[in-house]
């Protein structure tokens, strides 16, 4: 009797994840960094196109202390069976431009500079500003990044502004 295999073996995880240069580890519906503790499994949108969306996400707001597991939660609503035909396409045309470029992929572009400079050329598109847009909220309404640039949250909860110090900035 067989078994049906489904999704990655523990063993083509860690040999895909050794690979030099490996940005992301995909396999069928699973997206993983190999160099970092979060992994993401897809439902509708192609898990190569997921890992090319987060690092679209990462290369419009990139923030070097931020992890990558908060650009996963800020894309993965993109993750539905509505928007799956959008995000496909628009992934596609990344992909083209990058290759017009000289580029495997947008996912296979080494240089962040050069990444940036396909992303400009499609920035006036409703792709790109589909995705900047919903990066916004997405990305900085996560309370688990807050810290990171020294934002405390709302005050009314707390007193207000004016009783907790809000002239206790360091950095004006």
């Amino acid at each position: 009797m067989t078994t049906a295999k489904r999704g990655l073996t523990r063993r083509e995880l860690l040999s895909r994840a050794s690979a030099a240069g490996a940005a992301f580890v995909t396999g069928a519906g699973f997206v993983a960094a190999p160099d970092a503790a979060w992994a993401y499994e897809t439902a509708h949108i192609d898990p190569g196109a997921f890992a090319t969306l987060v690092q679209m996400a990462r290369d419009i707001y990139p923030h070097d202390r931020i992890p990558d597991e908060h650009y996963v939660l800020a894309v993965k609503g993109y993750d539905t069976p509505e928007a799956a035909p959008g995000i496909t396409a628009g992934i596609a045309a990344l992909d083209a431009a990058a290759q017009g470029r000289g580029h495997a992929s947008y996912l296979a572009t080494g240089w962040e500079r050069d990444r940036v400079d396909i992303l400009r050329g499609m920035e006036d598109g409703a792709f790109f500003q589909q995705i900047r847009g919903g990066l916004v909220t997405g990305l900085y309404n996560q309370k688990a990044v807050w810290p990171i640039f020294g934002y405390e949250g709302e005050s009314f909860s707390k007193g207000g502004y004016i009783d907790r110090g809000f002239n206790d900035i360091n950095w004006l």
